[in-house]
Formats: C-alpha cells, structure tokens, sequence
C-alpha cells in the first residue's frame, strides 16, 4: 500500500482493521457521504484513493459541522478507532469505525449539486462524464481501470526487460509520413511554412535502432493519429508496447510475445484463463473464408460453409449469381422475433442483408427462405450437416460482402448462443501470410495491402518473379501477422524489408520509383543502404490490452483522460482558438473556422 503521509494522516482509508482499535489515528479522504440519524447520531463515509471507512458523529457540534459542508469536501478526522456494533463484511474496514475528536476542512467542494452521483457515474451522459472527468476518476470502479492500466504497463516493462530488451525513447517531434493515416501536424516558428509532425507510431525510428546495432527495443509507445473514434480505438492518441528485434525472424516476434502476454493475462484479466504457447496460426485467406474476418473470436465455434454451388442456383433473387455463405448454428433456441432483429443487427453492422431458414425438430425447413430451399431439401441437409434444430443464417453478394456479413452472422449469433461461445477466457491467434498487394478499390491499381516496409516472403527472388510476369502480384504474401485476442485485433507486425534492393523492387511493383522512396524515407533508406541486419517486430495496442482484461465495451474506460468520439477534449476545452499573435508568430493565416 505504500506508507502513509504523517502530517496529513497516519493511516488511509482501506487501512484499518481490528488490530487499531482503540488507537488514535488521523484520516483525510473525501466527504462521500452523509447519513443523520437524530440531533446526536449521524454516519460520515470518508473515501480516499485506498477505499473508505465509517465516522461516527455522537455530538450535536461535530454533526452541525459535517451538516454545513457538501458532499465531496475533503476533510481530515482525527479520533478513536473503535469496534463497530453492525459489522460490515462486504467492506475490508467493516470491523471498525472511527469516533472523531476533531474534523478539518482540507478543501471545501463549493457546489451544493454535483454533475452526477459519484458512485453512479458510469450511469451518466458521457458528455458529462468527459467534462467531470476528475469526478469520473473518483469513483472506484472508474478509478480501478486506471489502476489496472498502471499495473499492465509495470507487468509489460518488467516482462520485456527480463527478455533483454532495452527501454529506448523516440522523437515525438518528426518529420510527416506519406503513408498510414492523416498526421497531427505542429508549425515550425523558426522554420517558416515547414511543419512537424507527431509520430503514428515509432515505426521508422525503432527500424533506425536496428540499423544502429541495437539488438533489442522496447517502449510504450504514444501514437497520435487523426482518424475517427471507434469502440476499440481512441481518435487522437493511443500507447501501444513497441518493440523491434535485430537477426530476428517471425518466429522470434512469436516465441517473445506467447511468453510475455499470457501470464499477464491470466493474472490481471477479468477472465483468468489464456491462450498457452503456441498460439493458434491462420493464413489470412483462410480466416476470410472460414470466419469472414481477420479479427476471428475464436471463443465461439462457429465457421462459415461455402453454399454457393448448393443455393446460388435456388431461386431466390438475391442469390442469383452471388457468393452464398452460411452459418450453421445447432440447438438453437431463438424466437422469430428475437431472429428479425438479429438479421437486422447484422445489416446495420455489416452494410448487406442476412437471410436464414431452420431445419426444425421435425425435419423441416421452415422460416426465412425455406420455400427456396424446401425443394432441394435433401442436398442442403446433407451438403450442410444439418440436425434437426439447426438454424441457418446465409449471407450473399460479391466475395468481400457476403465473407463479411457472414462474419458478422459469425460473431453475432456466437454472442447470441452461449452454447457456441465460451466466454470466460482468452483465446489469442496469429493470422499470417497477409497479401502483399491488392487493386485498390478507388485508383483500380496496385497498391500495397498493409504495411509496405514488409518483406515479401521469398524475398528478391518473388519479386522479381512478378516482375517478370512469372507469377501474378497478387499471389505475393508478406512476412506480416497480426495478434488477435477475442475478436480484438491487438497488434500488427512483420518481418521488415531491411534490403534497399528488395525495397526499390517491391515500391517499383506499385509506380514508385527509386527516386520517390529516397525521398519518401531519406533516414531509413539511406541507414539500409549502410548495411542494416535482418530485423522484425510488432506493437500490441496498450489501450486495447488493458480494455480486454478490464471486460470493458468502450477504450475510452481505460484512458485516464480521453477524447469522445469527435476528437475534442471537454474537460479541457482542445481543440481551441488560440491567439493572433500566437498565429503571427508561427506564419499561420486561419482560412476557414469551425462554424
């Protein structure tokens, strides 16, 4: 617990037990709450960041004393512990009770109405919540996640040192980077009309250690991007555990992470079983096909079917020359309602409809679409391995859609029948051999998938494959993975393209030409071209982390101090208007202002 200031008090709040009783003490917390039970018998909860224990007031004068000050007042009490008469045993200090003989006002709360009830304030308008957040924090559950975000983080510094990593810095001033998403952009004063920019994340940096001998690297990273909020991301700023390995392989990021991350999850999860090492591979096509996502929720048993060959042809309009995949869900128990708004549930997530028959218990297909289906009854049973009992839940469009939809069928229907998801634990997976290209939906070109610092596997000898028009671009898979804990993407990483000559040939492969990559990244391509070592990585997001373990729905409960969802700082007052001259002195002329 840590000792304990004098001056101020000589025990905490969560401290006393029966072996104090009768000693006198010094308590300072906040004025939680205050019950008066007649002229001379009134109750007085005093909390600090440690919990909370009981004051007695027995006087007239110290009652009218608490009676005049409102609720979150900080005050220290000094007095006799005593034994209590009706003993508490939910409270850790339920034994005791402290019977004042002088109570001082530290710092008066000047507010008769507080915003919303302390202990009730994750029942209020987040708005609020963000604009109190000092009041937020006071709550204890609130609080607890903090607690848990500081304890993860020591857990996650001690567990990569033991490891041989070093902790290393990097700039949070740099330079802008064309790739990813949109950068926080800070004006230079001394350098007009140039700007810096916060970093995405320390991906350049962590790669220039491994160009610079360092052999190991680790930080919790901050990351500032300008993109939307989501459930799983906060807009703004995130902190992710970064780290860079030099003569290091996929295996070696793996065999790193399997060790670190369980252990951490069983100790500080809400659930206290975790994946055990190894972990669970899936080639990224493959979880596409089987999950209809690269994020599967490996709790729930259920996988996607190929019934395109079986119902394309059924006669059912929006199956006709579509990609039709089902979902088959035995012993299930959902009324017709309960399924309408379950399909609907999946269209507002997915974008497409969802459709659905049931194989009921006395061998018919009923419900949804079953006078499509009735006909070929006998080949959709056995080609889907139908029970009776089984309801199917279908999906259809171009391949992309109607994958996607049946992965929210996947999830959503999981959530739905806790026989298919066993939701008390963690089940981490690897999803590997990521394309290396894709056409992109916009420009109709080549275009890297994901991270372009990637090696192609294979290496130089792949793509000068493709190159030459021996094997197609988009067969070309990366070195890339991404760790996945209960449908949460936690982390992307991969085996980095360290060879100047492997990178020119990869960045050629989507119109980039030499030229333009010495420009793009000046400090990295120059450092490789000095002689850099095999290296790979990975930065499993801090924020999400600790919201899994917490078993919380939003990341904005883990944060100490977040944004909502439109990048703006209540409590703070950010983004703001700033001075003129403050302007005039970084060469800023505003153009247009938020109306």
């Amino acid at each position: 617990m840590g000792e304990t200031s004098t001056f101020y008090r000589t025990h905490t709040c969560g401290e006393l037990r029966m072996e104090q009783v009768g000693q006198t003490v010094t308590l300072a917390g906040w004025m939680e709450n205050v019950r008066v039970v007649s002229s001379n018998l009134a109750f007085l909860i005093l909390r600090d960041f440690y919990g909370t224990t009981q004051v007695v007031l027995e006087t007239e004068e110290a009652i009218q004393t608490v009676k005049e000050l409102n609720k979150e007042t900080v005050i220290s009490v000094t007095g006799t512990v005593r034994e209590r008469d009706s003993k508490n045993p939910k409270l850790p200090t339920g034994d005791i009770e402290l019977l004042p003989a002088k109570i001082e006002v530290l710092g008066k709360c000047r507010h008769n109405e507080l915003p919303f009830p302390i202990n009730r304030s994750r029942e209020a308008d987040e708005s609020a919540r963000l604009k109190y957040r000092y009041l937020d924090l006071r709550n204890p559950e609130v609080k607890n996640n903090i607690v848990l975000r500081s304890q993860v983080v020591s857990a996650l510094r001690a567990a990569m040192t033991d490891h041989g990593f070093l902790e290393i810095t990097t700039p949070i001033l740099t330079a802008s980077s064309p790739e990813g998403a949109r950068d926080y952009l800070v004006p230079s004063r001394k350098h007009p009309g140039k700007f810096y920019a916060l970093p995405q994340a320390p991906q350049q940096f962590k790669q220039l250690l491994m160009a610079s001998g360092f052999d190991k690297y680790f930080q919790i990273a901050p990351c500032f991007r300008d993109e939307d909020a989501r459930g799983d991301r906060s807009p703004g700023e995130f902190y992710q555990l970064d780290m860079e390995m030099a003569f290091a392989s996929q295996e070696d990021v793996f065999s790193v992470l399997e060790d670190v991350l369980p252990p951490i999850f069983a100790k500080y999860g809400t659930y206290n079983t975790a994946s055990k090492a190894p972990f669970v591979r899936i080639p990224y096509l493959e979880a596409m096909e089987k999950y209809g996502t690269d994020k599967p929720d490996l709790r729930i048993d259920l996988t996607i079917t190929d019934a395109t060959n079986l119902l394309a042809g059924c006669g059912f309009p929006p199956f006709e020359g579509q990609m039709v995949k089902a979902v088959v869900v035995s012993e299930f128990e959902g009324t017709r309602k309960q399924i309408d708004k379950l399909c609907a549930d999946v269209e507002v997530q997915s974008g497409n409809k969802a459709y659905w028959f049931r194989y009921d218990e006395t061998g018919e297909i009923v419900g949804g679409i079953a006078k499509f289906v009735q006909p070929i009854k006998d080949q959709v049973v056995e080609a889907l391995k139908l029970e009776k009992g089984c309801f199917v839940g279908l999906s259809a469009g171009a391949k992309g859609a109607a994958q996607k939809t049946a992965g929210v069928l996947v999830k959503m229907l999981g959530a739905f029948c806790p026989k298919h998801m066993d939701k008390e634990r963690y089940e981490f997976c690897w999803i590997v051999d990521f394309p290396m290209y894709e056409i992109g939906e916009e420009s109709g070109e080549l275009e890297f998938c994901h991270n372009p610092f990637s090696m192609p596997s294979g290496g130089l000898e792949t793509v000068e494959k493709a190159i030459a028009g021996e094997i197609d671009p988009l067969s070309i898979t990366a070195d890339q993975y991404d760790l996945v804990c209960n449908g949460v993407e936690l982390s992307s990483g991969a085996v980095r393209n360290h060879d100047p000559e492997i990178m020119i040939k990869a960045f050629w492969m989507v119109g980039l030409e030499e030229e333009d990559v010495r420009k793009k990244f000046p400090a990295m391509y120059n450092a490789f071209t000095y002689g850099a070592p095999p290296h790979a990585g990975i930065a499993p997001g801090v924020d999400r982390m600790v919201m899994l373990l917490s078993g919380e729905e939003s990341i904005r409960e883990v944060i100490p101090f977040p944004m909502n969802k439109n990048a703006q700082d209540l409590m703070m007052g950010a983004p703001s208007v700033v001075e003129q001259n403050q302007l005039e002195e970084l060469n800023i002329i505003i153009t247009k202002t938020e109306e």
